[in-house]
Parts: C-alpha cells; structure tokens; sequence
C-alpha cells in the first residue's frame, strides 16, 4: 500500500512507515453542495463577550494558509474594528504543511492551554489527501478536546481551497476533505465558512485568475484578479482579502442565531474511534539511550525558533542513539524536525521487521516541523516500539528535488551530518510506566 501523503498546501511529501495494522483505502464520498455559510449553532458565547465589550481571545489552527499575514491577521483587526470596546487577542497557532492529523495531537498546547474564546480550524486544504474517515477522527477529536477544556469555547469550520478544488466548487460542490468536515459539523452544529465559494464565482465569471505571476505595479482597470501564484497560497493583497470578504458576509448569518451565552453539550461522538485521546507526550531521559543530547532551546541555533512549539528538543547524533517505549494505545509519532543534516532511522515495532525512515525530503534545504510516523492504526493493546539512527547515512542527493541538489553541492557541510532532532511524542493512548 502506498502510504505517500501530498500536502497541497506545499507539495511536502511525508514518509509513512507501511506497517501490515494500516486499513484499505476508503472509497470518495459523495460530495457535498457548497454553501458560503452553514450557521448551524452560530458563536453565541464569543458573540456576548463581544456585544459586552469583555477581553476575548481568538485561536487560528491551520496550516500555511492561516500562517501567511492574510486572513488571520485581516480577521482579527476586522472584528476589533467591528466589536472597538472589546480588547482582542491573537493565539497564532499555524504551522505550514500540516493538517487535521498533527492539529488533533497539538491543539492543546498550542490553542486550549491559551484559554480561547473562538477558534477557528482550517485543514481544507492540507487534508485533501486524506482518507474521509481520518479527517473525520481527527477533527472530532479536537472539538472535544476543546469543549472537555471549557465548553464555552466557540468553535467555526473554515475551508480554504487549492487549484485541485476548483473544478469541483465551480459546480457548486465542495472538496472531499470539505464534506468530510461538514458531517463533524453537522453532528456538533459547529458553524462553517467556505472561503472558496466567492472565488469559484469570481473564476466562473471571468473575474478572477486562480494562478498566475503576481503583477508588477497597479492592476489594470477592469482586469482580473490575481488570486495566487502557485495556484494554493492566496496573495495577500487579493485572494485574502477575498477570504476576509466571506467572513464578513457570513458574520451576521451566523450572529442570527444568538449570543446568548451558553455551553456546548459534549454530546455521544460521530465515530467512537475518534481521536479524542490524541495527546503530545514530552520525551523523557529514561525513553533514551546512546548519543542524545538535550537542545538549549532558548540558545540553539535552530531549537530556539521551535520552542513556541515543541514541549522540548533532544538530538541524537551517534549510531548508538535509540528511542525505547512501550504504549498502550494505537498510534503513536515523533514529533520532529527534517532538515539538511536528517539522518535515518530503523524503526521496530512488536515483532515486525524494521523499516527505515530518513529525517530529511525533497524540500530540505531547511529546517522545519515533521511527524516521524511510528506505528498507526494498530489494534488497541501493548505495543513496544524502538527507533534507532544509523550510522548508514540516506541517499540525500536521491531524496532532494533536483531543484535542490545545487543547494547539497554549493554547501555540503550543512549536509555532512546525519542526526535525529525529536521534540516529543504524537500518542494516541498511554505510556506504559
């Protein structure tokens, strides 16, 4: 089974160990009707603190889209400009490239353990990859984590859209990762907003270029719009301010609904095998063997710009570097970095035979957040789970895109070192003590 996840936010391609527990591809959904706004419960809590004037704190989760100075940042000034004597606050907690699947697992330290009072939750784009059923596991594991943390907590579905969906919305449906997210929606009337329905509009008509070079100078009177140009990440002067247009438009669909402040039922779940339980676990000294050394993050280098991310930050950097765990649980991940001086791993799960897992792709030229996929979908129970680096080095001329190979040439010192830069642990379940 091909287990290669593109992300169409970046074109990133994580590596998945194949392991014998994974399930059959699922067959597509039908697609659902697209509809700008679904208000469903509306904001009521987030709404009364605003009417009152009271401090409120909006979290963004999402991938590059929601990283990027666009939408995000257009939004919260909009509703600061819209609610003046309330006193708004940011939790920025984007990371690019990723999606519902590492969201479920960080959403807690990076969004709840900042008290939010509206979140917003944007993994359109990024889970278009994904099987149905996942994404649903995985965003109906955050809303409950979120509303077992403070049911008070408002929750709004936004989709973004890439070139891939386009197509599709032009026909007045929505991506399959869309539909999929609507069903969560449905279940905890949770309100969304497609951002994408005005710009296939825009497209359909004539109005709206979805992908080109972004134009030198002052647009042309009566040309189209340049929405993106890599046909994904919106330009901020454009395609942005269109997907600031449809929250406005939506705002007061939603606000119909009330503000009546009152909690969200944690209700029976969607799917029992939700992700709900998905959890970040620190790496601690007695899970290490061999060569590993605790990261500074503060002062080092390249651990001090992930420490608003990671719980902590260990490198390996010798063939006598192990990770040794037992859980009790289905899933687990190293929460890790990729980069130019990725090593390789040999990874041993129960009984099986190991797999090899290299720490650098065909984009690292650079340093950024990865998951180290150990063990997924296995049968719950004991598992006993071993990563080890190996002196053996992987093929990094192979892996890099050739685009990227002159980087490997011009600057092989940055490419010499083979070693292992593990934050923490991605636990569906419990360690074993």
């Amino acid at each position: 089974m091909n287990l290669i996840r593109r992300s169409f936010i970046t074109g990133c391609t994580a590596s998945l160990l194949t392991l014998p527990y994974l399930s059959a591809q699922e067959s597509p959904p039908v697609l659902r009707e697209a509809a700008e706004v679904t208000p469903r419960g509306g904001l009521p809590n987030v709404l009364a603190k605003l009417q009152a004037g009271q401090p409120v704190k909006v979290g963004y989760l999402g991938g590059s889209i929601t990283a990027a100075p666009g939408w995000r940042v257009k939004s919260l000034k909009w509703l600061q400009e819209k609610f003046p004597k309330a006193q708004l606050t940011e939790i920025n907690a984007a990371i690019g490239g990723t999606g519902s699947d590492l969201g479920v697992f960080r959403v807690q330290r990076d969004v709840l353990d900042h008290k939010p009072d509206l979140m917003f939750v944007e993994f359109a784009v990024n889970d278009g990859g994904a099987e149905p059923a996942r994404i649903q596991k995985c965003m109906e594991g955050i809303v409950r984590q979120t509303w077992k943390v403070d049911p008070a907590t408002d929750i709004c579905f936004v989709y973004t859209l890439s070139e891939p969906f386009l197509n599709d919305l032009k026909a007045g449906k929505a991506s399959r990762s869309a539909t999929a997210m609507e069903g969560v929606a449905d279940h905890y009337q949770i309100p969304s907003i497609h951002f994408g329905v005005g710009v296939a509009s825009l497209e359909k008509e004539g109005k709206l270029i979805f992908k080109a070079p972004k134009p030198q100078g002052p647009a042309q009177p009566g040309a189209p719009m340049i929405f993106s140009e890599d046909g994904v990440h919106p330009h901020v002067e454009t395609g942005h301010e269109l997907y600031l247009q449809a929250i406005t438009r939506a705002w007061p669909v939603i606000a119909e609904k009330g503000a009546g402040a009152k909690p969200h039922a944690l209700i029976a779940p969607l799917r029992a095998d939700n992700w709900e339980k998905a959890k970040l676990v620190p790496i601690t000294q007695n899970m290490l063997k061999g060569s590993w050394t605790k990261i500074d993050m503060p002062t080092h280098p390249i651990g001090k710009g992930y420490q608003q991310r990671l719980p902590g930050m260990w490198k390996a950097t010798g063939p006598d570097a192990v990770l040794e765990f037992e859980f009790e649980g289905s899933h687990v991940a190293g929460y890790d970095l990729v980069g130019p001086d990725g090593g390789q791993l040999e990874v041993t799960v129960d009984a099986l035979p190991p797999k090899k897992l290299a720490r650098i792709d065909a984009h690292c030229t650079y340093h950024r957040l990865a998951t180290s996929l150990l063990l997924t979908g296995a049968p719950e129970g004991r598992h006993h789970v071993k990563a080890q680096l190996l002196a053996e080095a992987p093929d990094k001329r192979k892996i890099l895109f050739p685009k990227n190979v002159p980087d490997l040439e011009k600057n092989p010192a940055k490419y010499q070192d083979n070693v292992w830069y593990l934050g923490g642990l991605l636990l569906l379940g419990d360690l074993v003590k």
